[in-house]
């Protein structure tokens, strides 16, 4: 589970139920993250109600702070649970690219080349 998540309601009455819900969904991201990033990962929910003329539309908002990178994803429906549940997908597959282009097939970081003078010299760091 990802400890660090703050949730936080912008306009809304949701209960303990969806704050639960929210937790338990954005905190199983961590079996997706690479192992180097699961204790310094930093997540941000928001949730926020806001009504139409006839209706209520719910937005969820996540933003995970990565190693390097911040990945974010929002989603507005008429259901708060189907907003988690579809920024949740939407976090999975920017976890999925993250991992593509920092880490090679074995799970190891890539390591940055450098050119100079015709001769591939390996950067430290």
């Amino acid at each position: 589970m990802i400890k660090n998540l703050e949730i936080s309601n912008i306009h809304a009455e949701s209960g303990d139920d969806v704050k639960k819900y929210a937790y338990k969904k954005i905190g199983k991201l961590d079996s997706y993250l690479p192992r180097h990033a699961r204790k310094s990962a930093h997540g941000e929910i928001s949730l926020q109600e806001s009504k139409l003329k006839t209706r209520k539309q719910y937005t969820a908002e996540v933003i995970l702070k990565l190693p390097g990178e911040n990945l974010a994803a929002k989603e507005t429906t008429v259901n708060m649970y189907a907003a988690i549940d579809i920024v949740e997908e939407k976090l999975k597959t920017q976890i999925k690219k993250y991992k593509e282009a920092n880490f090679d097939k074995k799970g190891r970081r890539r390591q940055a080349v450098r050119v100079f003078l015709g001769k591939i010299v390996p950067t430290r760091r």
